[in-house]
């Protein structure tokens, strides 16, 4: 196995567990709150990742803005997705919608980058994309009743 594909399953079992702990703190706290909890926990790891990566200072101002804009991004989207949470939205939906994020990377990579997708990768994209929609699709409090006073009528 390739050392990157360890790496992005473990993000994904760290991202899939994170959804879940931010719908248990959204349901108890702000969003506010739980992002500034967030924060908190962001510092401490980047002092541990400091002590151990020892990294080199010398940069490009671009590849600074560059990291510091991907920070601001990443920050912002968590913060909406707190809110998502806390304003009554269902962790399976909202975690699964915004876990959509890389189609937008895609889109961007082609764009700006001059990347090319396979037509299996596009497929992949366009699956993704129809997922979001079925995902996103909730009966409402009248259409439930309805069918649960059908059902008790059968």
């Amino acid at each position: 196995m390739h050392i990157w594909l360890g790496f992005a399953v473990l993000a994904l079992v760290l991202w899939g567990i994170t959804g879940v702990t931010q719908k248990l703190s959204t349901n108890r706290i702000s969003s506010e709150r739980s992002f500034l909890w967030f924060c908190w926990a962001m510092v401490a790891l980047s002092a541990v990742v400091l002590l151990i990566a020892r990294p080199h200072w010398g940069l490009a101002r671009i590849v600074v803005l560059s990291a510091i804009a991907g920070g601001a991004l990443n920050g912002l989207g968590a913060w909406t997705s707190f809110r998502a949470l806390e304003s009554g939205g269902k962790a399976s939906i909202v975690i699964s919608l915004v876990s959509l994020y890389p189609l937008l990377t895609v889109v961007l990579a082609v764009a700006f980058l001059g990347e090319r997708l396979t037509w299996m990768q596009s497929t992949g994209a366009v699956t993704a994309i129809a997922a979001a929609i079925l995902l996103s699709i909730e009966e409402t409090p009248k259409e439930l009743s309805s069918e649960g006073t059908t059902a008790t009528h059968s």
